[in-house]
C-alpha cells in the first residue's frame, strides 16, 4: 500500500482548520476611573487588556462596541468628546471634541451604534457661554460618522432623555425620557411617543418615574428598566400601595409594555433581560430575576455591596453586576448563586458607566 504525500496530508490538514467554523466568545467591555477601559475574558474571567484613554477623566462613559468586537466608541472629558478605540491594538484612531470656544456641548448618557455600524445617535445637551451669562440651548440628537467622528446631521428632541436606542433594523432611534420618543432614524422626525410616566393615570396608578442611565441592551435586542408608581385606589400608608414595575422596549418590532411586577420594598438601579427575553434581572443591592412572560418575581439574592450595571452574557446563563465600586461579579442565571469575580486594576471604580458584552470569533 502507497502511503499518502506528507506535503498531501498537510494541505488537507490546513484546509480542515481552516474550514473549521468559528467560535464566538463572550468578552466585557467596563469603563473604569479615571480613564481606563478594561477588557475582559468572560469566560476565563480574567482581565484581558487594560486600555488607558487621554483626557478621559473624570471616567469613561457609555461605551459601544461594533458587531466585530474591534472598535469601542466611548464619551470622555467630562461626556463632551468621543473616541473611537481600537480594541485589539488599544489605539484612539480617532476623537471628536464637541464643545468649542462659545458653547459647552455634553452627551451625558445616551449614545448608541447603528446596526450597520455607520453612525452613531448621541444625544447633546448645549448650552451658549455668554460673557455675562449662560443661554441654554435645544437638546437635540446628532448622527455622527463612524469614520471621521463629524456630525452628518443634527435634529432637535426634547430634554431628560438619557437612553438611546436604534431600532434593530436601523430606521428608527428611541430616546428614553418622561415618554418613549420615536425618531424617523434617516430625517429625524419625531413620529411618535409612548407613554411612561403617563402610564395608566386613569387606571388606578399615581404618574410613574424612572431612573435609568445604562445602556445594557446588546444581547437581547431589549431595553427593559425598572419604574416605581403607587396605586391611586389604595391608601398610601398601606405599603403595598407602592409598587414597582418593569418597562420593556422590543428593539425588533417596536413594542413598548409596562407592568406592575411586585410591591416596592427595595430599589433596582437598572435591569436587563436575558437573550431569549424570557426572563429580566434586576440589580441594585439585591440580584433579583424576573418571568418577562408572566410578569412574576422569581428569587431574589442579597449583594455583598451596591451594582449599578447589569448585564447578560449572550447565551443566557451568567449574570454580570459591575458599577459603583471595583469589581465585576458573575452569578449563575437560573439559580443566581455567585459564579466568581473580576477586580479592576488597581481597585478602580466603574462608577455609572455601563458595563457592555460583545463577542469576538475565536
Amino acid at each position: 500500500m502507497k502511503l499518502p504525500n506528507l506535503a498531501f496530508l498537510c494541505a488537507a490538514a490546513s484546509f480542515s482548520l481552516a474550514a473549521a467554523p468559528l467560535s464566538a466568545k463572550d468578552y466585557i467591555l467596563a469603563p473604569a476611573r479615571p480613564d481606563k477601559l478594561v477588557i475582559v475574558d468572560a469566560e476565563a474571567m480574567t482581565v484581558d487588556k487594560v486600555i488607558t484613554l487621554e483626557d478621559a477623566g473624570p471616567t469613561p462613559m457609555v461605551p459601544v462596541v461594533d458587531e466585530a468586537g474591534q472598535f469601542a466608541y466611548v464619551t470622555i472629558n467630562k461626556s463632551e468628546s468621543i473616541a473611537k478605540v481600537d480594541l485589539t491594538t488599544g489605539e484612539t484612531v480617532a476623537r471628536r471634541d464637541l464643545s468649542t470656544a462659545d458653547t459647552r456641548i455634553k452627551t451625558m448618557f445616551g449614545m448608541d451604534l447603528a446596526p450597520d455600524g455607520s453612525q452613531l445617535a448621541v444625544f447633546e445637551t448645549p448650552v451658549k457661554l455668554m460673557t455675562s451669562h449662560y443661554e441654554v440651548q435645544p437638546t437635540r440628537i446628532s448622527l455622527v460618522d463612524t469614520r471621521s467622528l463629524e456630525t452628518v446631521k443634527t435634529f432637535e428632541v426634547p430634554r431628560q432623555i438619557t437612553v438611546v436606542m436604534f431600532s434593530t433594523d436601523g430606521s428608527r432611534i428611541y430616546g428614553l425620557g418622561r415618554q418613549m420618543h420615536v425618531f424617523d432614524a434617516e430625517t429625524g422626525e419625531h413620529v411618535d411617543d409612548y407613554p411612561i410616566q403617563d402610564w395608566k393615570t386613569d387606571s388606578n396608578y399615581y404618574p410613574s418615574d424612572v431612573l435609568d442611565a445604562w445602556s445594557q441592551f446588546e444581547t437581547s435586542d431589549m431595553l427593559v428598566t425598572p419604574f416605581y408608581t403607587a396605586r391611586s385606589d389604595m391608601s398610601l400608608e398601606d405599603p403595598e400601595a407602592y409598587r414597582t414595575g418593569l418597562l420593556t422596549m422590543d428593539l425588533r418590532s417596536g413594542e413598548m409594555q409596562m407592568r406592575d411586577v411586585r410591591s416596592l420594598d427595595v430599589f433596582y438601579f437598572s435591569t436587563a433581560a436575558n437573550p431569549d427575553r424570557t426572563r429580566a434581572y434586576g440589580a441594585y443591592n439585591v440580584l433579583e430575576s424576573f418571568d418577562l412572560t408572566s410578569g412574576e418575581p422569581i428569587k431574589r439574592v442579597p449583594l455583598p455591596h451596591s451594582y449599578y450595571s447589569v448585564n447578560v452574557s449572550s447565551d443566557g446563563q451568567t449574570v454580570w453586576l459591575g458599577g459603583a465600586l471595583s469589581d465585576l461579579a458573575a452569578y449563575d442565571a437560573e439559580t443566581l448563586e455567585k459564579k466568581g469575580q473580576v477586580d479592576m486594576p488597581d481597585g478602580a471604580a466603574m462608577s455609572l458607566a455601563s458595563i457592555r458584552i460583545f463577542q469576538r470569533e475565536e
